[in-house]
């Protein structure tokens, strides 16, 4: 599963390359902008990210005011990674996959989760236990790699940077074993319609839906390199709230 693909070193380093703040990281250009949209005023929160990586957005969320943090991720050297990015900070970093947590009704007002709920298999059982631990108004603000991206059909890809995908079965949910980073990977193929659905099973209204396009200002006049990330959607946001 996720935890265990970047507890591998070599895989872990080319993870930590690939985000980097600059025009040629998908995630600087697409992802987080958006994440940061739909998450909002932050003061006063107590704030749960579900499969929180290296925790940069915990160091963030913090000093925007946020009240509390805590992050899990079932990776070993994540939460290595996320318990430095912390250091002088209230927030907590906890080493437990996504799909074992747990927390007392109504003791959370943020759950965010980057680029992680694609690994679990079963998501209404995750999104449920959110929905629970959620106070009234609380939030759920999330992104997963888009369902054009989790249904590519990888025969004849390259190493070169892809400005288009191959898409197949899209309507066939379940998983999709390919290559990332370098090595092997499976994620849970589910449509839009399927996460859309999911969320309003456990009680969400949605609030937010987005596809995360690129934001020009990001590209610092990168114009071969923006044109490239207007082709395809590479993540998809969904928001909601109780």
């Amino acid at each position: 599963m996720g935890g265990a693909f970047y507890d591998e070193d070599e895989l872990f380093e080319r993870y930590r390359a690939a985000v980097h703040p600059g025009p040629s990281s998908a995630n600087f250009v697409m992802e987080e902008p958006a994440l940061l949209d739909a998450i909002g005023d932050v003061r006063g929160l107590r704030v749960l990210d579900l499969g929180c990586g290296d925790a940069a957005i915990g160091r963030r969320l913090l000093d925007a005011g946020c009240r509390a943090y805590l992050g899990i991720d079932a990776s070993a050297r994540m939460i290595d990674a996320a318990r430095d990015a912390l250091v002088g900070t209230p927030g907590e970093a906890r080493r437990e996959p996504i799909e074992r947590f747990a927390a007392a009704v109504g003791s959370l007002d943020l759950v965010i989760s980057r680029l992680a709920l694609h690994y679990v298999e079963d998501l209404d059982a995750v999104l449920a236990a959110c929905r629970d631990c959620l106070a009234p108004g609380g939030r759920l603000v999330f992104t997963v790699v888009h369902p054009v991206v989790t249904s590519h059909d990888a025969r004849g890809s390259s190493d070169e940077p892809r400005a288009s995908w191959v898409v197949d079965d899209y309507f066939a949910a379940g998983p999709r074993e390919l290559d990332w980073l370098g090595g092997r990977v499976v994620w849970q193929h589910r449509t839009i319609e399927q996460y859309v659905l999911g969320m309003q099973r456990a009680g969400f209204r949605l609030t937010a839906l987005s596809e995360c396009a690129p934001r020009v200002e990001r590209f610092a006049g990168d114009e071969s390199e923006l044109a490239r990330r207007r082709r395809v959607p590479l993540f998809l946001l969904l928001a909601g709230d109780c």
